[in-house]
């Protein structure tokens, strides 16, 4: 199955745990296939640079590389927009060109969408409650 991860599910992931981290072993363990494109990598890395500068957690920068090697780095086709904040349109256009099933977000404007097409909009905890808890 494939999906694209929101940034703040990494984040919380990598930082705290929980359902979010549940959804990154799953990628890293190649249980799922997790698509991105060289945009939203930046901004993972961007974002991780920044929590560790803030000394929110006591971790280095590498900790993103098993996950990186774990995803399909896909060159974008789709402009999208219909996210409240334009900055989540990458995600849905990423979702669309990688065909994947579910963009799973810890995001209030991309999860009232719900879905964009086929692609359904879920938490981590919903994700993990449908696909890795059986």
């Amino acid at each position: 199955m494939k999906i694209v991860v929101d940034t703040n599910v990494l984040i919380s992931g990598v930082f705290f745990g929980g359902y979010p981290r549940r959804v990154l072993s799953a990628i890293v363990g190649r249980r799922l296939t997790a698509c991105a494109t060289v945009e939203i990598v930046e901004e993972y890395g961007d974002i991780v640079a920044e929590m560790i500068e803030r000394r929110q957690g006591h971790i280095d920068r590498a900790i993103l590389a098993p996950l990186i090697r774990a995803m399909e780095i896909i060159e974008p086709v789709t402009v999208v927009r219909v996210c409240r904040d334009p900055d989540d349109d990458k995600f849905i256009g990423c979702a669309k060109d990688a065909h994947a099933l579910y963009i799973v977000s810890g995001d209030k404007d991309l999860l009232s969408l719900g879905r964009y097409e086929d692609i359904r909009i879920i938490t981590a905890k919903d994700f993990c409650e449908r696909y890795l808890d059986g």
